[in-house]
């Protein structure tokens, strides 16, 4: 279950409350009674593997990569249609 952290907009004081999706958001505070808000902060995530970072798909110092304009000069001029087969006799 999540932790969420709440504070008070009267008095001031911070908790944090562990609760379930499916609860509604705390309103009262329990040391004075006044409204609480909800306090949003950083969480940590962290993104491994390939393909997460600017620079996994680009070589050299170029700001292109060089394999998708290669492969588009390539497929241009290299596309021709194969020759039709002959139907097979039984």
């Amino acid at each position: 279950m999540p932790t969420y952290a709440y504070i008070c907009t009267s008095c001031g004081h911070a908790f944090d409350a562990v609760q379930s999706f499916s609860e509604d958001a705390l309103t009262v505070c329990p040391e004075c009674g006044g409204a609480l808000r909800k306090q949003y902060g950083s969480i940590g995530v962290t993104f491994n593997g390939s393909g997460f970072y600017r620079t996994d798909s680009r070589s050299g110092s170029g700001g292109k990569p060089s394999s998708s304009a290669s492969s588009k000069s390539e497929t241009s001029t290299s596309a021709k249609p194969a020759p039709a087969a002959a139907p097979a006799s039984s």
